[in-house]
């Protein structure tokens, strides 16, 4: 997984409250065990038409958004079915933190797997970080998982809290196959052991 250190890049304003896993990646779209190509399909239904052209409104559709790392988003983000194909998709796009006042606890942790990080903030503060990205691809923020620091494209600082195991996690890019591989040594050995000692087994 690819370590998270320090981001700094285009945020895109999406105050819309409750965006569940369905509108982040529609359910048609689950039939892969893929992590990649899913960024295309990411807010299906708000991006295209029907006939699949893409919506102009639509903040990622914006030419000044496109590229943007960095999502500001409304109250629960995340809610609905547990599906991972969610953090997949958001990741694929480019987006590598979301910033929001509450998410759903299993879109939260999924997030953290994926090598996503989901900040959760007061509500003043995002609304101060949601007028910021609202000025577009000339305001980049910064975020700094060391410090623990989002830093607006004003300067202002603005102090963010997060578990010190998934900060760990994040800055080393370490998912659960490579927390694993921490310990293969280990795990070596005590196979080596078990060999020797049970070898019926």
């Amino acid at each position: 997984m690819e370590k998270f250190e320090k981001l700094t890049g285009i945020a895109a304003p999406m105050p819309l409250v409750n965006i569940d896993t369905d509108m982040i990646i529609p359910k048609i779209f689950l039939k892969t065990i893929k992590r990649s190509g899913l960024g295309v399909n990411l807010f299906d239904e708000m991006r295209y038409d029907r006939d699949g052209n893409e919506i102009p409104d639509f903040v990622l559709n914006k030419p000044q958004y496109r590229d943007a790392e960095i999502l500001v988003a409304g109250d629960n983000f995340g809610c609905g079915s547990s599906r991972e194909h969610a953090p997949w998709a958001i990741k694929d796009f480019g987006i590598k933190c979301v910033i929001s006042t509450s998410f759903a606890d299993i879109f939260f942790n999924n997030c953290f797997k994926n090598g996503i990080l989901p900040i959760v903030l007061p509500r003043e503060q995002v609304d101060l970080l949601m007028k910021d990205a609202e000025k577009g691809a000339n305001a980049r923020m910064t975020v700094d998982l060391e410090a623990q620091e989002i830093t607006t494209s004003d300067g202002e600082v603005i102090k963010f809290e997060v578990d010190a195991f998934k900060k760990h996690c994040l800055l080393n890019g370490l998912d659960d196959i490579g927390l694993t591989m921490e310990k293969a040594d280990a795990i070596k050995s005590y196979e080596d052991k078990m060999a020797q000692e049970r070898p019926w087994v």
